[in-house]
């Protein structure tokens, strides 16, 4: 065994909003993994109601997936992060994290992982309607001025030629 062989693999913790797309979110896994990360899913818990499948993900990881807080005398189920890729990043999530909002576990560990340096990268899954709102332009500002790193912007919205574009999960890995 080389040295290398035994060092710890770095720890990425992915956050999973309700967006449609997170039915996928096996292929940023396994896109993951294959780059030598070490996977622990954290869902926010409306995405826990049905919008993936929350057993092949605790299959894929080997880990419980977090949306709760756990009591104090409970373990930390994961290791400190060394990274954390939120995708897909929904409206609702990015203004309130922007704002400071830790109302749920995903939230208090995004506005955590500012705090401890810990480097962040975004994934966007938001309507153009939603896109507009003023609040959601000045939530990108304060984040990206925190150095959350953001991919391009992912509507969903259905192209002329009546495909729907590839999410692009690496894309927040090479951002990290």
């Amino acid at each position: 065994m080389t040295e290398q062989d035994s060092k710890p693999k770095a720890f990425l913790y992915v956050v999973v909003c309700a967006a449609g797309i997170a039915a996928d979110v096996t292929k940023l896994i396994t896109a993951a993994q294959e780059r030598g990360w070490e996977v622990g899913v954290i869902a926010t818990p409306v995405a826990m109601g049905g919008f993936f499948d929350t057993a092949a993900v605790e299959a894929q990881t080997g880990r419980p997936i977090r949306s709760a807080w756990r009591t104090p005398g409970d373990p930390r189920p994961f290791p400190p992060p060394d990274a954390v890729l939120v995708a897909p990043a929904t409206f609702n999530t990015i203004n309130k994290w922007a704002a400071g909002t830790a109302d749920t576990l995903a939230l208090g560990t995004l506005c955590e992982a500012y705090g401890l340096g810990v480097p962040t990268a975004v994934l966007p899954c938001v309507g153009e309607a939603l896109a507009a709102h003023p609040a959601y332009r000045a939530s990108l500002l304060r984040l990206r001025g925190m150095g959350v790193r953001f991919g391009e912007p992912y509507s969903g919205e259905v192209q002329e030629d009546g495909v729907r574009p590839e999410f692009g999960w690496e894309r927040g890995l090479d951002l990290l």
